[in-house]
């Protein structure tokens, strides 16, 4: 993708990254992957804010290259991670931008540590309302893992690419499509599934999603924070993103018209603006745990 993976070992544990430009005067963007994805959803992006950030995008443990041990796959656990890799790395302080699952990951790393984030960048974001598509709540069923090897046998990532590759060639473009192919593909490995289905449960049921940051958004008036959202999202409706805007004071809205759950992939230059423009037009709330402290208090 342009930008070479990298390693390093965190407790034991081989962590996957991509870093693009090291110049600690700028600012840095972390950039956090979905559900069954990996730091190359970032690849049509990070190339251009690369041009005047800094920016990671890790493998979380359990996706990508990075190992998938047996243990916590809790958002709690992957905030303390991204904290633990953000000090290996001396990179200080970022402005966090999540996507689906990363967006949960990324509220949690706000909460958890807010003085380790500059602002907040929520792409439909996981972890603002119950609602969610069929298939992820139909995959939380019991015993859903062991039906995993017959839906997703090996032959199905390699016809998958062969398909990918025809509907190219032939100038079909839909990089929501690819992007759900390459998520799925990845579960017909049987050390991607165990942890897939660890943190799918911990954040889903059949019912939708267990876990809800609403009760805490006024919160997240501690720091700049941008929701972006396409209108079309067949997997978290675009209805969070208004409820959501409505409950964090000064939020930004961004909605992409026409546009499903990657709008990083399906529009990458207006994606790349809008992240660059709320970056340069917003300050970090100075003195770290404080305004938190100070909300908590008045609440």
């Amino acid at each position: 993708m342009g930008i070479p993976r990298q390693v390093t070992t965190i407790h034991g544990h081989e962590v996957s990254y991509r870093l693009a430009d090291e110049d600690r005067s700028r600012p840095t963007l972390l950039l956090i992957h979905g559900m069954a994805g990996s730091s190359r959803t970032w690849r049509h992006v990070m190339p251009d804010l690369a041009e005047d950030h800094t920016v990671l995008a890790p493998d979380l443990l359990g996706h990508g290259e990075s190992a998938k041990p047996v243990g916590d796959y809790s958002l709690g656990a992957y905030a303390s991670g991204l904290r633990d890799l953000l000090a290996t790395l001396d990179l200080g302080t970022v402005t966090v931008v999540g996507s689906s699952f990363g967006g949960g990951v990324a509220m949690q790393l706000a909460y958890q540590h807010p003085e380790l984030v500059d602002r907040l960048v929520l792409v439909g974001s996981g972890g603002l309302g119950r609602e969610v598509s069929w298939l992820l709540r139909a995959l939380t069923l019991p015993g859903a893992e062991y039906l995993m090897p017959v839906l997703f046998p090996p032959f199905f990532r390699d016809r998958g690419d062969t398909v990918s590759k025809a509907l190219h060639d032939r100038g079909w473009h839909a990089p929501h499509l690819a992007e759900m192919w390459r998520a799925y593909a990845s579960l017909t490995q049987a050390e991607n599934r165990a942890a897939f289905v660890r943190t799918l449960r911990a954040v889903l049921d059949p019912g939708g999603q267990t876990v809800n940051a609403t009760d805490r958004l006024y919160l997240a008036a501690a720091m700049p924070t941008m929701l972006v959202w396409g209108d079309e999202d067949p997997i978290i409706p675009v209805e969070h993103a208004y409820t959501a805007h409505k409950a964090i004071p000064g939020s930004r809205l961004e909605i992409f018209e026409g546009g499903g759950h990657f709008p990083h992939l399906e529009d990458p230059e207006r994606f790349v603006a809008v992240v660059r423009d709320f970056v340069a037009t917003t300050e970090p709330v100075p003195n770290g745990l404080v305004p938190f402290r100070d909300l908590l208090i008045g609440a």
